[in-house]
C-alpha cells in the first residue's frame, strides 16, 4: 500500500510514535509519502535511512495514495483536507490530543490498526463538505471549504448582528444574535453542539443551522436536506462580519451575501472494525454515563 503520513505541528514527544509507525509500515513493506517538513522535523534528532517520498501540497501528493494517516487531533485531519481535496484519498486519525471524534485511533492501537488495515478490516465513510461563495459563485478565499462548519459571527463589536437566511432563494427568516452556523453531521459535535444544535448521525443527507446566543428566543436550530443552497445578509453597526469555515476566516463587508452549498467533493474517511459513531458518542460524550448506576 502507498500510506501518507501527516501532522499539523510535530511535537518532540510525537518521535517514540513515528518511530513505531515507520516500523510498521516498513514491516508491511509499505510505500512511504510523508509531508516534508514532517520528515525534516522527525530526522533532525531521530536517524532515518528508508527511502521515502515526499509532498508539500496537493499539487505533488501522489493521487494513487491509498490513505493518509494524520497525528494529531480533530484539527489536524481538518487541516489535512486542505492537502487532499479532490483526490479522494481516504484519512485515518492517529488522535494525540484530547476528544477526537474523527481521529479516533489511540496511541496503544497503532499495531492492531495496521493488523486491520492490511486485512481490508475497515469500509471507508464519505463525509459532506460544504463550500462558501459570494452572491456571484466565485470563492471567497482559495479554500474555501469546510468539513465541520461555516459561520457568519460578529467581528470587532459586542453588537449583534442580524442574518438573513434564504434557503434556495425562498426567504427563511432573520436572525438577531451573535451569529449563525451551518453545521455538516461531521461538524454537529463541535461548535454547533456546544451552541444547543443536535448531533447528527455522519450519513445524514441533512445540514443544520444553529444561531449562537439568539436574541429572538423562539429561534431553534433547524435541520434541512444538504442539498439546500443557503444565502445570508448580514447587517450590524460595524459595517462588517466574520466568516469562518473550518480553521481559516475572511472578514466581509456587510454588502457582501454569501451563498453557502456542498463543495464538489467530499472527504473520505476510514472506520476500523469494532469502531462505529455509537460507541465514540459514548467514550467522548459520555452517553449512558450515571454516578448513580
Amino acid at each position: 500500500m502507498k500510506i501518507a503520513l501527516y501532522s499539523q505541528k510535530y511535537k518532540a514527544e510525537y518521535a517514540p510514535l513515528l518511530t513505531s509507525i515507520f516500523e510498521e509500515l516498513i514491516a508491511y513493506q509499505d510505500n512511504i509519502v510523508i509531508e516534508a517538513d514532517l520528515l525534516r522535523r522527525y530526522s533532525e534528532h531521530n536517524p532515518f535511512s528508508y527511502t521515502v517520498d515526499t509532498f508539500h501540497n496537493v499539487e505533488d501528493l501522489p493521487s494513487n495514495t491509498d490513505l493518509m494517516l494524520t497525528i494529531g487531533g480533530d484539527g489536524t485531519i481538518l487541516w489535512a483536507m486542505t492537502l487532499i481535496q479532490h483526490l479522494q484519498i481516504p484519512i485515518l486519525g492517529i488522535n494525540t490530543g484530547r476528544l477526537g471524534f474523527l481521529a479516533t485511533i489511540s496511541q496503544s492501537e497503532i499495531g492492531e490498526m495496521f493488523s486491520k488495515i492490511h486485512n481490508g478490516q475497515y469500509h471507508t465513510d464519505e463525509r459532506s463538505v460544504l463550500q462558501i461563495n459570494d452572491s456571484e459563485g466565485n470563492p471567497i478565499a482559495p479554500l474555501n471549504f469546510a468539513l465541520n462548519e461555516v459561520t457568519v459571527i460578529r467581528q470587532n463589536s459586542t453588537a449583534m448582528i442580524t442574518v438573513e437566511a434564504y434557503l434556495n432563494g425562498k426567504y427563511l427568516t432573520s436572525y438577531w444574535a451573535d451569529g449563525l452556523i451551518i453545521t455538516t453531521p461531521t461538524g454537529s459535535t463541535g461548535y454547533s453542539l456546544s451552541c444547543g444544535g443536535p448531533v447528527i448521525m455522519p450519513h445524514s443527507k441533512t445540514l443544520a443551522l444553529t444561531p449562537i446566543a439568539p436574541h429572538n428566543l423562539n429561534a431553534r436550530p433547524l435541520i434541512i436536506p444538504d442539498n439546500t443552497e443557503i444565502t445570508l445578509h448580514v447587517s450590524n453597526r460595524e459595517g462588517c462580519y466574520l466568516a469562518t469555515y473550518d480553521a481559516r476566516a475572511t472578514i466581509l463587508p456587510c454588502a457582501s451575501p454569501v451563498r453557502i452549498s456542498l463543495a464538489p467533493f467530499c472527504l473520505k474517511t476510514i472506520e476500523l472494525e469494532g469502531n462505529d459513531f455509537f460507541k465514540t458518542l459514548r467514550n467522548k460524550l459520555l452517553w449512558g454515563e450515571d454516578k448513580r448506576n
